[in-house]
């Protein structure tokens, strides 16, 4: 029998203790394109969004205006020379500028003014966003290089030196503009400008680069002026060599860049320094660099002040004119990659005068900084690694065997994420690659003489895109707590300006980790700017037949069998999950013709429904699971995904032939797989029952019948997993969303093998790739595949989610699960509306159980089906909720 739930009413009229305050309704969190006052925008109509701030009850927008100008003092008075969208009536907090056309190089000023529930106005503090180039037509530098070839190993070096033209109090503002193919730092009299890391990011180079837009105002000096840049090589000129072919990427090169620094004075007269032959180059201490294996560094070759208005370039070189890399250079639009974490190290263990082990005490993606100091020329070499060799001579020393396996190196210099510093034996070097990044736990610090380190002399820094943080899970479950945060810091190991599959080994865009890690992405963290980028890195490698390769961008590897639609899915799933998370259909208008595409090639080449294109359940625990029913349940979500997309977007025909062909694909599929007699499909593994649960494929009536069938396997399994990447997508859902939250739970806080928790159980602090400790290939210890479980708290426990017919958040939709084994449990998503609460906590027989729902937002709770309400309320199993904080209390007796 299951758990009685009762609800104690607070009143006969009302279940819910409300907390009143006078705040008064107010706009904050203005973000243009999702960005905070950026600089460089390049959309003729770009996005305007913001939140209400309001902690009354039922708080609620009722209309809106908006005013965009180019004068700050005029938009604060509520004056606009560019736009007034007037009052308009509506609750949206999202729209898209539709006034005078915009012009580049221009700063931008607007505000917006909101209605309350009462009527009442209030306006938000002045936003800004700065126009770029808004077109290629209007670069005036040209892309120019150093004339080596791809295989000079040396980093180039560049200057120039310049002077205003009028005196710098005249100068009003000044602006940088660099696009590059490779990788950068850009320096002006002697300091690095801006905190980003590996700019620009990777893109298909030859179909598309990227800019990056810096306000250098402050960095001007009287009289001669210097810039300074260092070019790497990235993904566009990968030396090191890999089963993956970067090498053989068809757009290789030297690395090149374009440049234009902008000078505006208060005069309104500009000027523009631009990248040209008069620039010079040399070589540096940068000797080598690879963004997948590691940088080398020859602190004797240091050129003290080469980016400094007062150096002596006599004997650098001239440049040499390149080709503009492709005929598409837009604005890098996006939360850029930064060192956001400083970790020190936890132990360090000296083996002998010249080695040294660093263990960090987590694993992360990112580099290491070195101090040291030596005999000039000592060659210090730093490998950095996931795990440590446990016996042998080897014993505590760092041990790279499970993430070198795909490096293939021409000779025995590029060892695989080991850095090389030569010391030039004048007082103390310090060394941080500039242009690589790694995936490691422990770093090795070898020496060819004698150097003394301590703990204090290597730091570590964790990389990722700096996205911020919009969920929060708070358990009283020590383990689910500790595999929280081992997701997202698997997560955001994996993201680079896109998504990767793991920070060492490969660094590769698997699509299929994309996707199966997106709705824990989203929870947690506000990647909208990352995802709409490697979305349009997908429709640049789309083939014209619609095919998609399964690691994107790519040199050209990925398109071979089995880059199916179980990875490939990405093109519609993704666009589809941001529609949800943030009401914003921008990308999946964006990708619309893509998705079609694609899914009319998998028609073409499957007339009858069912295909076998994929890669199928990869890395299960021991059970395979069928490849043309895990395929084709994937088929059906992606024609599901476009017919709802061609409803959306008005397209009838397109909605009536995509509705019909995943129809036809449902019932192609259940008529060869399910057996209705037993609620099986297929043979009935745990992904085979999970995968057609989780997306819909099972008819109404043998939803109970295949989730007892799936709840009773897991059983007897002793609640552990069974699955590859596409049941460990689809299980915990299964089961929370048909009746058997209990089990998923037990699942998702499993602490013995095979599961999440028995990572967590020995020292993870990562997700790994392999459910089995000691398997002898794909073992990476940072990996996302298995991601999903991290959204899974947010939706199976906390119950948060959107609502398809409003999404973004608009409207929540709750169906918290109060499950045995937990005591205390709170879930927080900062969705686009404001902070989503749902906690409960249970002291003997009650539950009370807390909802906080954001301004102009609203919620429908669905009580378990064993929670039973009492008085006025007793008959109702669906509760409606304005904005505000609600309490409920909840009486818990029996057992199951």
């Amino acid at each position: 029998m299951k758990k009685k739930l009762l609800l104690f009413i607070a009143s006969a009229f009302s279940c819910f203790a409300f907390s009143q305050t006078t705040d008064l309704c107010y706009p904050e969190n203005l973000s243009c394109e999702y960005l905070t006052n950026p600089l460089g925008m390049d959309s003729p109509n770009p996005r305007l969004s913001w939140m209400i701030k309001d902690g009354r009850q039922g708080s609620l927008q009722t209309a809106y205006r908006i005013v965009v100008g180019s004068d700050s003092i005029q938009v604060l008075n509520g004056k606009a020379d560019c736009w007034d969208s007037q009052k308009i009536n509506s609750d949206r907090i999202l729209t898209s500028y539709e006034g005078k056309k915009l012009s580049p190089f221009t700063p931008y000023y607007w505000k917006v003014m909101v209605w309350d529930k009462d009527g009442e106005m209030s306006s938000s503090k002045i936003s800004s966003f700065e126009t770029g180039m808004m077109g290629m037509h209007n670069w005036q530098g040209t892309w120019i290089s150093d004339g080596q070839d791809i295989n000079h190993k040396p980093a180039p070096y560049f200057r120039k030196t310049f002077d205003t033209k009028s005196p710098i109090k005249s100068i009003k503002s000044a602006k940088a503009y660099i696009a590059v193919a490779g990788l950068y730092e850009l320096f002006i009299n002697g300091s690095k400008i801006g905190n980003h890391r590996l700019d620009p990011m990777y893109t298909r180079f030859d179909r598309r680069n990227l800019y990056v837009t810096y306000d250098v105002t402050t960095q001007l000096q009287e009289g001669k002026n210097a810039i300074g840049v260092i070019l790497g090589n990235g993904w566009y000129n990968h030396q090191s060599h890999a089963v993956w072919d970067f090498d053989r990427a068809p757009w290789r090169n030297r690395p090149a860049f374009c440049m234009d620094l902008r000078i505006t004075y208060i005069d309104g007269s500009t000027q523009t320094i631009v990248s040209e032959r008069d620039w010079k180059t040399d070589a540096g201490p940068i000797v080598f660099n690879s963004i997948y294996t590691a940088e080398h560094y020859d602190a004797r070759l240091e050129q003290k002040g080469w980016n400094t208005a007062s150096f002596d370039d006599a004997k650098w070189k001239g440049v040499y004119y390149r080709a503009v890399p492709s005929q598409n250079v837009v604005s890098q639009q996006m939360q850029p990659i930064r060192n956001v974490e400083t970790i020190v190290p936890q132990s360090i263990k000296k083996m002998n005068d010249t080695t040294y082990v660093f263990d960090l005490g987590r694993n992360i993606a990112g580099v290491s900084q070195l101090k040291a100091s030596g005999e000039r020329g000592t060659i210090v070499r730093i490998k950095h690694g996931e795990r440590l060799y446990t016996n042998g001579h080897n014993d505590g020393h760092v041990d790279l065997s499970n993430i070198d396996v795909y490096h293939r190196p021409k000779d025995n210099t590029d060892v695989f994420q080991t850095d090389v510093l030569i010391l030039s034996g004048e007082d103390q070097d310090e060394f941080m690659p500039k242009f690589n990044y790694k995936g490691f736990r422990y770093v090795e610090v070898i020496s060819s003489k004698p150097i003394d380190l301590n703990i204090n002399s290597l730091t570590g820094f964790f990389m990722h895109s700096d996205v911020a943080s919009k969920g929060e899970i708070k358990t009283s479950n020590t383990l689910v707590n500790k595999l929280w945060r081992a997701t997202n810091n698997a997560y955001l190991s994996n993201l680079f300006g896109f998504p990767t599959d793991c920070p060492q080994r490969e660094k590769n865009g698997w699509t299929g980790d994309g996707h199966f890690a997106i709705e824990t992405g989203l929870y947690n963290f506000d990647g909208i700017t990352i995802y709409e980028k490697w979305l349009a890195d997908h429709r640049d490698e789309q083939q014209p037949n619609g095919v998609l390769p399964d690691i994107i961008p790519t040199g050209g590897w990925g398109y071979g069998t089995a880059n199916g639609v179980d990875w490939t899915s990405t093109i519609a799933i993704i666009p589809w999950e941001i529609y949800m998370f943030y009401g914003d259909s921008k990308l999946l208008s964006d990708c619309y013709d893509n998705i079609k595409s694609y899914v009319n090639y998998i028609d073409r080449t499957s007339p009858s429904g069912l295909t076998a294109w994929g890669r199928g359940d990869w890395v299960p625990v021991k059970t395979e699971s069928s490849l043309e029913l895990t395929s084709s349940i994937y088929f059906y979500v992606d024609a599901s995904i476009l017919a709802k997309a061609a409803k959306l977007f008005g397209k009838a025909d397109d909605y009536k032939h995509y509705a019909e062909l995943a129809d036809k694909i449902k019932d192609a599929i259940n008529a060869k797989y399910l057996n209705k007699e037993t609620g099986i499909y297929a043979n009935g593994s745990q992904t085979e029952l999970s995968v057609p649960l989780q997306w819909g494929i099972v008819p109404d009536g043998y939803k109970a019948k295949v989730a007892q069938s799936l709840a009773k396997k897991v059983e007897e399994a002793g609640f552990h997993l069974d699955v590859g990447v596409l049941g460990a997508k689809a299980i915990l859902n299964a089961l929370s969303e048909n009746g058997y939250a209990e089990t998923a739970y037990k699942v998702a806080a499993q602490d013995t093998y095979p599961s999440w928790g028995w990572w967590i159980a020995n020292g993870a602090t990562t997700l790994l790739e392999n459910w089995d400790l000691d398997a002898k290939r794909d073992i990476s210890d940072n990996h996302m595949m298995f991601g999903e479980v991290g959204g899974w708290f947010f939706k199976g426990l906390g119950g948060i989610k959107p609502d398809p017919q409003k999404p973004g958040f608009k409207h929540i939709v709750l169906r918290p699960n109060f499950v045995s084994g937990l005591n205390q449990f709170e879930a927080t998503h900062n969705s686009p509306y404001g902070e989503i609460v749902s906690a409960w906590s249970r002291k003997k027989n009650t539950i009370t159980y807390s909802l906080e729902i954001p301004a102009n937002s609203s919620a429908t709770f669905y009580l378990p089906e064993d929670a039973e309400a009492q008085g006025a309320l007793k008959s109702q199993r669906v509760i409606e909720l304005s904005a505000g904080k609600h309490i409920l209390k909840l009486n818990q007796k029996g057992k199951p």
